[in-house]
């Protein structure tokens, strides 16, 4: 009975804190209660996030930015998209947090404090593009199931950490080895313990480049908790899927890892191009592995207002998966004709590529400027949605914002 009374007292001391305010008669709420105003909490507030980003889903959370809101060459957390499968981690020690790396083509199962990863291992800090599989569903036609994102879930942040490949190398890596694959702390929907929310991985050369990393920063500070506190798979260039947060293991696999969301159609594409709506059996289905070229226009904001006879400065952002982005173009009479653009080449790779351009329009009227970017492949953006996939993924299609000369 005193253990319940000392319970009860410390969970009220907390909603107190939160709510900022006393909780008058707070003694006589019923055990397992939660007040009102803790309900239906301010996920804006309680993730650090602009007030103008959308949200998508809230079981799990999934909230996108809009394209203006990307405007940084680094990704402040404020911006950053949030891709959740589960149930976010609420109890977490970094003191007693470890990782295990195991699998059958480990050759030493090892478990690693945070401490032993930060101290035994070098640092390295790279930007790296993350990108939403789905970025795109909603314009896919018939529609897609899954959240409907529109062109915000990308973002490229700072990371902070260790190579992974310096953890397995550690740990020892038979020859057999193919494939990884990360289980995390997050719980599923469902409750159940058994369950995994999603474990997903990649071809042990991915796991094996320097820009994939165990990363405990991101921005210079300790990571966020709902994007992977205290410790995040990094792979960039890749699914953001593959980008584990709460990682607690890593299992060096002797095939194709087959984690949850890594069978069926989850995140794969029709090995062959198929008619939409056309229904393709599992066994037809590729794992997407390198995300396609693509940019977005962060300046100005869609519906931007410019007097005739001055020029428009607009900016972007633009990526191509593992490969680089060698001309941006823009277009404003919808992709008749398309002038170059200027673009910087990326912070190390697998970062995405800021371009830039100066626009000067004919005369008073309504306008849209579009983008495309080309790889070093010479695959450029298509200009509208590219071939249909049932799960929504993959859209390249070219970026573009309504302007009115006045």
């Amino acid at each position: 009975m005193r253990r319940r009374s000392f319970i009860k007292k410390t969970v009220l001391s907390s909603f107190t804190a939160l709510i900022s305010a006393e909780i008058v008669f707070g003694s006589k709420m019923l055990d397992g209660y939660t007040p009102l105003a803790l309900q239906d909490p301010d996920p804006f507030k309680m993730f650090s996030k602009n007030k103008e980003m959308i949200i998508l889903n809230d079981k799990p959370w999934n909230i996108e930015a809009q394209a203006h809101l990307l405007d940084d060459k680094i990704t402040p957390n404020s911006s950053m998209f949030i891709r959740n499968n589960g149930t976010t981690p609420e109890e977490i020690n970094p003191e007693t947090w470890t990782l295990t790396i195991d699998g059958e083509s480990v050759k030493n199962k090892k478990t690693y404090t945070l401490s032993d990863l930060k101290s035994k291992f070098k640092h390295h800090t790279y930007q790296l593009t993350l990108e939403c599989g789905g970025n795109g569903r909603s314009e896919f036609d018939p529609p897609a199931k899954g959240n409907q994102w529109t062109i915000g879930a990308v973002h490229c942040a700072s990371w902070t950490g260790v190579r992974l490949r310096d953890v397995l190398e550690d740990a020892g890596i038979k020859s057999n080895a193919v494939y990884i694959g990360y289980h995390s702390k997050d719980t599923h929907l469902s409750g159940d313990p058994k369950k995994e929310p999603i474990s997903r991985g990649c071809p042990l050369p991915k796991a094996l480049q320097d820009e994939t990393i165990l990363a405990f920063q991101m921005n210079n500070e300790a990571i966020p908790l709902i994007h992977g506190y205290p410790l995040r798979l990094i792979a960039g260039g890749w699914p953001a899927s593959v980008s584990g947060k709460w990682v607690q293991k890593i299992s060096i696999r002797n095939k194709v890892h087959d984690g949850t969301k890594m069978t069926g159609t989850a995140y794969r594409v029709p090995c062959n191009p198929v008619a939409p709506g056309e229904k393709v059996k599992d066994e037809d289905m590729c794992i997407i592995e390198s995300m396609p070229v693509k940019s977005i226009i962060t300046y100005p904001k869609t519906g931007a207002l410019i007097n005739e006879g001055k020029a428009l400065n607009i900016r972007g952002h633009a990526w191509a998966g593992e490969l680089e982005v060698v001309k941006m173009e823009y277009s404003i009479d919808f992709g008749a004709t398309w002038t170059i653009c200027s673009v910087e080449k990326p912070t190390n790779r697998l970062a995405w590529q800021h371009f830039s351009a100066s626009i000067n329009f004919p005369k008073k009227g309504y306008y849209e400027v579009w983008a495309r970017a080309t790889d070093t492949q010479n695959t450029a953006q298509p200009m509208l949605l590219p071939g249909w996939n049932p799960k929504g993924y993959l859209n390249n299609a070219c970026h573009r914002i309504a302007v009115k000369i006045i």
